[in-house]
C-alpha cells in the first residue's frame, strides 16, 4: 500500500504498518528496540505498538537508505540531522553511491549477456564435434594482446575491457570487437586475440585470410595434441603449409571452455 492510499487520521497496528512498508513485524520491533523508528503510541496495558502516517514516512525513508548500503546506525544518525547543509551533503554522497551501484549492476548485466551469448553460440554451432571437419570462414581481422597468451578465468571474464584499455586514447573510439576470443599461434607468437568489427591499422592487428579451414574440437587438456594432429593432417592429406593456427574459445559451461582449432587450407 502506498502512502497516498493510507487511511487518514488513524493509527496503524504493527502488522498493518509492516504490510504498508513491505517488511515484517519483527523488523519494526527491532527498529523500536534500537531507537531507529519508535511507534508514536504504545498501549500501556497490552504493550501493542501503533504507528502514524509520519511514522510510516520515516519507515519508508529507512528502507530507501538501506538501498544505499547504509548501516542502521548510520541511518539513525542521518535521520537526526537538523542542519540543511549536512542533509544536502549527505544526499549528494548518496547520489554518487547510487550511480556507482547502477554502473556496477550494468557491468554485471553486460557480463551475463556475454555469457548467455557464448552459450547460445555453443548450442547453435554447426559441425561434427567428434572428429575433423572443414569449415568455410570469411576473412577476419583480429587484434592480438601484447601481454596475454592464453585464456584464464580472470581475463576471460572481461577480456574485451583488456583490449579496449590497451588501445591508445586517440584511436579507441574507432575500434569495436565481436564477443569472441581465441589464441593465435604462428612460428613466433602465441597470443590471446579479439575479433575486430571496426578497427584502425596498428601494429597488433592481423588479417586472417578467408577460405577453407581444417577444424577440430578439443579441451584445454588435449589442445596441444589435437593441434599437432590437425597440422599434420593439413600437410599430409591436403598439401597445405599453414603459417598460423586459430584456437577459438568455445564456452562449455560456467567458468569452463573448450576450443575449436582452425588451420587454413587455402584462400577462397
Amino acid at each position: 500500500m502506498s502512502i497516498g492510499k493510507m487511511k487518514k487520521g488513524k493509527s496503524y497496528s504493527i502488522s498493518e504498518a509492516a504490510k504498508i512498508v513491505n517488511t515484517t513485524s519483527e523488523t519494526l520491533r527491532h527498529y523500536d528496540r534500537i531507537g531507529l523508528v519508535k511507534p508514536s503510541r504504545k498501549d500501556e496495558w497490552t504493550n501493542y505498538r501503533y504507528y502514524t502516517d509520519q511514522d510510516i514516512v520515516r519507515l519508508n525513508t529507512v528502507k530507501l537508505f538501506q538501498l544505499m548500503d547504509l548501516s542502521l546506525e548510520e541511518i539513525r544518525n542521518v535521520l537526526e540531522y537538523d542542519d540543511l547543509e549536512k542533509i544536502i551533503s549527505f544526499l549528494e554522497r548518496a547520489e554518487r553511491k547510487a550511480d556507482e551501484k547502477i554502473a556496477a549492476l550494468q557491468l554485471g548485466k553486460e557480463k551475463i549477456a556475454r555469457a548467455k551469448a557464448d552459450y547460445e553460440g555453443k548450442m547453435n554451432r554447426q559441425g561434427n564435434r567428434d572428429g575433423i571437419f572443414i569449415r568455410n570462414i570469411p576473412q577476419r581481422v583480429i587484434m592480438l594482446s601484447e601481454t596475454l597468451s592464453r585464456p584464464t578465468i580472470d581475463n576471460l571474464w572481461n577480456y574485451l575491457g583488456h583490449f579496449y584499455e590497451s588501445l591508445p586514447d586517440a584511436v579507441r573510439d574507432q575500434f569495436a570487437f565481436e564477443d569472441m576470443a581465441g589464441i593465435y599461434t604462428d612460428n613466433t607468437t602465441s597470443r590471446l586475440f579479439a575479433i575486430c568489427l571496426r578497427h584502425k591499422d596498428i601494429e597488433s592487428i592481423r588479417a586472417l585470410p578467408g577460405g577453407k579451414y581444417l577444424c577440430a574440437h578439443c579441451s584445454e587438456e588435449n589442445r596441444e595434441q589435437v593441434l599437432e594432429q590437425l597440422a599434420c593432417t593439413a600437410r599430409t592429406e591436403y598439401g597445405a603449409q599453414p603459417e598460423f593456427s586459430i584456437q577459438l574459445i568455445v564456452v562449455s559451461g560456467i567458468l569452463h571452455w573448450d576450443y575449436e582449432i582452425q588451420i587454413p587450407l587455402g584462400e577462397e
